[in-house]
């Protein structure tokens, strides 16, 4: 793998070999958004991609899109970004909306133990709890399961907002993840920040990568 810091488009094309990924198209002008918003379907999310934005929230990168006009409008509202901040576009995902509960997956080389999986609870809690556990790669479906049992604030997969999470798919999603290193053994870090979750199935939705 080439050393460097991998975008969300160059980390998921990694991990669509182990794990579902929401539906995308990269694109570089508006007409080429329409044609891509035809095939996925609204509601939909535009994000800004470059090396430059990884952190796409922060730039106000990413933009959630519920028909035509909205997604002319927030479409060039992005380009604009892009021109203000200087930065080297690679395109602009068009992306499936997954709803259902947000959670994190990580991978991290340890000096001692190798590669260690983290998991844990995303969205707006991620910065308020930490509320994150870890395991030595590979996991086994029963660590996936306690992993899930550490978090302070498990209920949330367990229908306390009315959205009872599939633990099946989460945990064979965990178990995959941690194989990740046994084929790409030179991944320094990854984060599946978030991975959403539903009574049905599990994408992921955003990744970044550094190897």
């Amino acid at each position: 793998m080439k050393k460097g810091v991998y975008t969300e488009v160059e980390t998921e094309a990694v991990l669509k070999k182990f794990v579902p990924v929401a539906k995308n198209v990269l694109v570089r002008s508006l007409k080429d958004a329409e044609q891509a918003a035809r095939k996925i379907k609204f509601p939909l999310v535009l994000k800004i991609i470059s090396k430059k934005a990884l952190h796409k929230t922060e730039l106000k990168g990413v933009r959630i899109v519920h028909n035509k006009s909205g997604l002319e409008r927030e479409f060039m509202d992005l380009m604009k970004i892009v021109k203000k901040r200087k930065l080297p576009l690679e395109g602009v995902l068009v992306q499936e909306y997954v709803e259902g509960e947000y959670v994190i997956l990580g991978l991290k080389k340890d000096p001692v133990f190798g590669h260690v999986l983290a998991f844990g609870i995303g969205g707006v809690y991620t910065e308020l709890l930490h509320d994150v556990s870890f395991r030595v790669c590979p996991i086994s479906h029963k660590d996936a399961e306690d992993m899930i049992d550490d978090l302070r604030m498990k209920k949330l997969l367990e229908g306390f907002r009315g959205v009872k999470v599939n633990k099946i798919v989460l945990m064979k999603t965990m178990v995959q993840v941690s194989k990740i290193p046994l084929k790409y053994p030179d991944i320094k870090e990854m984060d599946i920040n978030p991975f959403v979750i539903n009574s049905k199935e599990g994408k992921v939705v955003d990744a970044r990568m550094v190897v």
